[in-house]
């Protein structure tokens, strides 16, 4: 729990004493916004066992290459009632291809997400495109460092302009002159300093300055290049120094290693400070245009040096309007020019050099850490998914309805673990007693994905699909091509082959998920074992296995069209079809001999596949069935009154008024909003908003069923009163019948194929 008021703000990336610029950046913001007033936290990505020697600001460590590592991170911060966390993003810093373990992390945190992107790449390979994309899904917002950063991102990955927030690379505040020279390994009396520094590598164009330099010390022979920093950690695993050592033969070869020094080491920001203030000319002479942040830049140009830059991203946004100097790629004749020009005109020279300074007071840490800290509220405020600080989301009920809209997730996540949702609670507390099944996993996955269409909400839509599937996925037995139903809390199946309806739901929430997720990866998963799981719907017989299997090839033909499974859903609408005919009489309009649960599911599915295969007969006939469904769930008040499951309701016999469930309202009312899309009748909004009111009083008992408190759903009407227990069948019912009454308010009638789910 918190113990003040202050914001919370955990950080991830890499830090010092880690050799790189994410590793500075990192303990560099972290530090800023701790000196607003913010409570920070660090979690330090290792790429080495032994790790670093931390300071005491990182609190975790996490092994950049086990992916086990992210989940345990996930639920350290989820422990810490963390208000806002903010990633440090850089493909190659996390592990997996692309850097997806990242995602692992992410997806099962409770607080909102604010990324920091170090790259914008505009042509990604397909792993980084999919790893940019769910990244970019599981943020709240995303911080650039230029006005491009934010048209790459709307360009490339379609982003909504107001998700990102353009703030710069800070700086330390310092003077623009030094006090000291800053070095005693090189003598720089009376020089006129040129500098590049950060890591060396040969993509940062190094040879290039060097080729310019005999035309620089023709003129001025004062002039002193100085290339500061370590070779690249990476680079100096791969080939060593070859590449310094490149640079000092070529200084050699040039005549020029008078005036051309190295400083081969990582300096700290007190000893680059100093470097800065003793500079004349910064120079980053880097070879890729696509460098959308240069930290190197920044600082550079915060201190007042005259820079003169090939023009990649960074330094052609930082530098225009006269703020620096731009030369062509791969040009030492540009360089040496401009470079010549500037030392020869002294006043040109400081005139450049006050104007960045000025520009760089914008960009002090001060002012950058309180930006920061405006854009982590910001993402808090408009997060609608923290926990346990939860929140809730609002949405329209009709005028002349008197319905509660308020839904609550609570309850929901308190099901929920890493494993999957549990079966049962006693009242509002899990029942780990029971376990799980397969079956509330399937309707996790439905609720999930309808989850997802709420905008405040996705970030733990997807966290949700994501455990539902993980489920779903370790289900199927692939020894008797079968979903397993029961498992034990100890993650121990009860058996080796399920039911068909187990089966055929878990079909159903798969292809709902390969329809309605974002997540490449949860769709691609998806479609992998729905296609495995759809092999034994030609075994079933039961028809409620047979319209589960309906709706999740109808969901499944959204995503794509596929010849198999249409031919599939027609054959099996033809049996479901078949069954009505068999059955219906003016008295009894129905498929079987008896209602019992579920009921609605079995005109839903053949109005639907009716709709999707254009026969109008069925369409007809399920609209009859389903109206005489509600015809006869509907009491002489007008409430919604379900077959109760104490006894179900056999052909020509006494119905059962008792155990009222939730899973009957909530079929009713998905298959009643699936009617108004397709047919547009008023009668079928009407008949899903009574059904919905079931859940709130207006049933036989004027019992309201949500708790108020938790968000979840009672068990049932029975009768002398309620089940006070809240189970997953009953909260998730009670939830995505919540979602389609919201949808069905919003939606608009179409005439295409498409159902709602």
């Amino acid at each position: 729990m918190k113990s003040s008021n202050k914001l919370r703000v955990a950080f991830i990336g890499n830090h010092t004493p880690r050799q790189c610029g994410i590793a500075t950046f990192t303990a560099d913001i972290a530090k800023a916004v701790g000196k607003t007033g913010a409570e920070v936290q660090i979690l330090a990505i290792n790429d080495r066992v032994e790790g670093y020697d931390y300071p005491d600001c990182v609190h975790y460590q996490i092994d950049q290459f086990r992916p086990e590592s992210y989940f345990e991170a996930a639920r350290y911060l989820n422990a810490q009632a963390i208000d806002v966390i903010c990633v440090q993003h850089e493909f190659g810093i996390f592990g997996g291809d692309a850097g997806a373990h990242l995602l692992l992390l992410l997806r099962e945190v409770n607080a909102p997400i604010v990324t920091t992107l170090h790259t914008i790449l505009q042509q990604p390979n397909p792993a980084q495109r999919e790893v940019m994309t769910e990244l970019i899904q599981l943020s709240e917002r995303l911080v650039v460092m230029t006005e491009r950063g934010r048209s790459i991102l709307a360009d490339t990955f379609q982003v909504a302009p107001d998700k990102v927030e353009v703030v710069p690379h800070g700086i330390p505040n310092a003077p623009r002159q030094a006090l000291d020279l800053p070095s005693k390994e090189v003598d720089l009396t009376d020089k006129k300093l040129i500098l590049t520094f950060g890591l060396i590598a040969p993509d940062k164009g190094i040879e290039h300055m060097i080729l310019a330099m005999p035309a620089i010390v023709k003129a001025h022979p004062d002039a002193y290049y100085l290339v500061v920093g370590a070779t690249h950690p990476n680079i100096r695993q791969q080939s060593g120094e070859t590449y310094r050592a490149s640079l000092v033969d070529l200084a050699c070869e040039l005549n020029v290693s008078q005036n051309i020094g190295f400083v081969d080491r990582f300096i700290d920001i007190g000893e680059l400070t100093s470097y800065l203030q003793a500079t004349s000319i910064y120079v980053t002479p880097y070879l890729k245009r696509e460098q959308i942040t240069s930290g190197t830049l920044a600082y550079a140009f915060g201190c007042g040096n005259a820079v003169v830059s090939t023009p990649y991203w960074h330094a052609e946004e930082l530098l225009a309007d006269g703020k620096g100097i731009l030369v062509p790629f791969r040009d030492p004749n540009a360089l040496s020019s401009e470079i010549v020009s500037l030392l020869s005109d002294p006043h040109r020279l400081e005139e450049v050099q006050a104007r960045a300074y000025a520009e760089g007071r914008n960009m002090l840490w001060s002012a950058i850490g309180q930006e920061y800290v405006r854009v982590y509220s910001e993402a808090q405020e408009s997060s609608r998914t923290l926990f346990p600080d939860f929140r809730v989301m609002h949405f329209p009920a009709p005028d002349d309805l008197s319905v509660d809209t308020t839904l609550g997730l609570e309850h929901l996540l308190t099901l929920t673990d890493d494993t999957g949702i549990l079966q049962h609670a006693t009242h509002s507390v899990p029942n780990r007693h029971e376990g799980y099944c397969t079956d509330d996993n399937a309707r996790l996955a439905i609720v999930a994905s309808r989850l997802e269409l709420c905008e405040d909400h996705r970030r733990l839509a997807r966290s949700l699909q994501h455990k539902a599937l993980s489920f779903l996925h370790h289900a199927y037995n692939p020894r008797t091509e079968h979903m397993r139903n029961f498992m034990g809390f100890d993650r121990q199946w009860f058996e080796e082959k399920g039911s068909p309806d187990s089966h055929a739901r878990s079909i159903w929430g798969l292809g709902v998920l390969l329809d309605e997720s974002s997540s490449p990866g949860v769709r691609a998963v998806s479609r992998e074992l729905f296609q495995r799981c759809l092999a034994a719907s030609n075994e079933f017989i039961d028809l409620r296995s047979i319209a589960f299997t309906i709706l999740g090839l109808a969901k499944a033909l959204n995503s794509r069209f596929n010849e198999h499974w249409f031919a599939l859903l027609h054959k099996l609408s033809l049996k479901l079809h078949q069954a009505f005919l068999d059955c219906a009489t003016l008295e009894w309009a129905w498929f079987e001999g008896a209602l019992t649960y579920d009921n609605a599911r079995l005109p839903q599915a053949l109005l639907i596949a009716g709709h999707l295969i254009e026969d109008e007969n069925m369409v007809s006939d399920a609209c009859i069935a389903l109206t005489w469904l509600c015809d006869l769930q509907t009491d002489r008040f007008g409430c919604f009154h379900p077959i109760g499951s104490n006894g179900f309701m056999a052909k020509g016999g006494d119905r059962a008024y008792f155990d009222q469930q939730p899973v009957e309202a909530a079929a009713i009312v998905d298959a009643c909003a699936e009617a108004y899309r397709i047919l547009g009748d008023s009668f079928w909004k009407a008949e899903a908003w009574k059904a919905y009111r079931w859940f709130y009083g207006d049933n036989s008992e004027q019992i309201c069923l949500v708790d108020e408190v938790t968000g979840g759903c009672r068990d049932g009407l029975m009768d002398k009163g309620v089940n006070e227990n809240q189970g997953a069948e009953s909260t998730l019912a009670y939830l995505a019948s919540s979602l389609a009454v919201m949808q069905l308010e919003r939606m608009e009638l179409k005439s295409d194929k498409r159902y709602l789910g």
